[in-house]
């Protein structure tokens, strides 16, 4: 391996790449370039800049990506209504594609031979990150720590933090005993206090939901309007992409929804414990497929439902930009043409659900299915269809009725 010159590092100013950064520094004696993407972690990113600055770093990056994030990113995985294991919305899955591609542009801009990351060797975002860079720049050095250091253990990393005068709020201490990652999609929680999936979550956990039980005795009602399957107005003002979702967030998390505890299967073959909130994120995905049920052909929407888990499959794998994700959005954004509409929905206590659509493209025909009389269908009709339908049902009763033995099946068959 040549010496580097200069490497970006994907930094959250957390506990493990703070940690990263002084031992890239002291492993490889090269210049440092920090890169933080902001995607609402709020009040996480207010120090990020004087941490690197106390760390040595003099080429400090924080970029506010989140109207990118939404419409590129969130927005045409939502189209395709993405779950993965029935329940994860992938959010943290969604994040690292941008912040690895930016992360890049970033390396070519000042000339850096290596990118590093602070995902560990026993999680999925190592291959986010690393999947997306040899996508977009296979020739790139890249440096994953936790897969060449001699630190085993978050403990290894407080200690190291402590020796080296490395400022660290709370991070594995008993006011914040599991890992915790935000954006504007979402916040999970995994790790230490998490990890026996038997307990409860501890109490008070969550930030931006209130237990269902804390919350209004009333329902609300709010009004989603979509455009060729994208979300761009609540309860009728036009919103940009990001402000969509911070809208839906407020109103969603006031209720309590979008909790969610799950054990998921990691990429590398292990099972994680992990709770989810993602109040706008779930508000979204129930109005979309609300939309999509007046809008779209019924082949078509059956079609999408069985790509969806495959598509949320090369999401949660770091697969954001290979050939046949790219393959199934063309199909997915094809189908969202006519997803175009208003959707209203009822908020309590942790629940939605829809109480009403509306669309100009609407596929939905009263005429055809009133239980009064109509003249555009010929009930009748039905009766062709169905003995089509059952004819092969009909020959394979005679066959199986036939009074020849098998012996003599055979004979007559010769």
């Amino acid at each position: 391996m040549k010496p580097l010159k200069k490497i970006v590092l994907a930094y959250s100013g957390g506990l493990d790449t703070s940690v990263v950064l002084r031992w890239l520094k002291d492993r490889y004696g090269c210049e440092i370039v920090t890169f933080t993407a902001d995607l609402g972690q709020g009040e996480e990113l207010k120090r990020v800049r004087q941490k690197a600055e106390q760390l040595g770093v003099r080429e400090i990056f924080i970029e506010d990506l989140q109207e990118e994030f939404a419409r590129d990113f969130v927005f045409p995985m939502f189209r395709a209504n993405a779950l993965y294991e029935g329940a994860y919305l992938l959010g943290s899955s969604i994040a690292r594609p941008l912040i690895a591609k930016r992360q890049i542009e970033i390396a070519r801009l000042v000339g850096a031979d290596a990118v590093a990351h602070g995902a560990t060797g026993k999680g999925n975002d190592q291959l986010r990150f690393e999947l997306t860079y040899l996508a977009l720049s296979p020739d790139i050095q890249i440096i994953a720590p936790w897969r060449d250091w001699s630190f085993r253990s978050r403990s290894d990393l407080l200690a190291f933090a402590r020796e080296n005068q490395i400022s660290i709020e709370n991070a594995g201490t008993a006011q914040r005993p599991y890992s915790i990652d935000v954006n504007l999609l979402h916040t999970s929680y995994e790790g230490e206090a998490l990890e026996d999936p038997s307990i409860p979550p501890p109490e008070g956990l969550c930030t931006r939901t209130v237990r269902p039980e804390d919350a209004p005795n009333r329902p609300e009602e709010l009004v989603v309007s979509f455009l060729q399957g994208d979300p761009v107005a609540v309860n009728g003002e036009p919103l940009s992409p990001a402000n969509v979702l911070r809208r839906l967030n407020a109103l969603g998390g006031v209720h309590g929804i979008g909790r969610v505890d799950m054990v998921e299967n990691r990429i590398l073959g292990m099972k994680t414990r992990s709770v989810y909130e993602t109040p706008g994120g779930t508000l979204l995905h129930h109005a979309h497929r609300a939309i999509e049920s007046l809008t779209m052909d019924g082949e078509a929407a059956h079609l999408k439902d069985e790509l969806m888990p495959r598509y949320a499959n090369l999401v949660y794998r770091g697969l954001w930009f290979s050939p046949e994700r790219l393959m199934l959005q063309a199909a997915i954004d094809q189908s969202q043409k006519g997803v175009t509409g208003d959707v209203r929905m009822q908020m309590y206590k942790g629940s939605v659900r829809v109480i009403g659509r509306e669309s100009p493209t609407s596929r939905y025909s009263r005429a055809h299915v009133t239980f009064e009389a109509d003249n555009v269908y010929n009930q009748s009709d039905a009766t062709g269809f169905i003995r089509l339908t059952g004819l092969r049902f009909q020959v394979g009763a005679a066959a199986r009725t036939s009074p020849l033995s098998g012996e003599e099946r055979a004979q007559d068959a010769t």
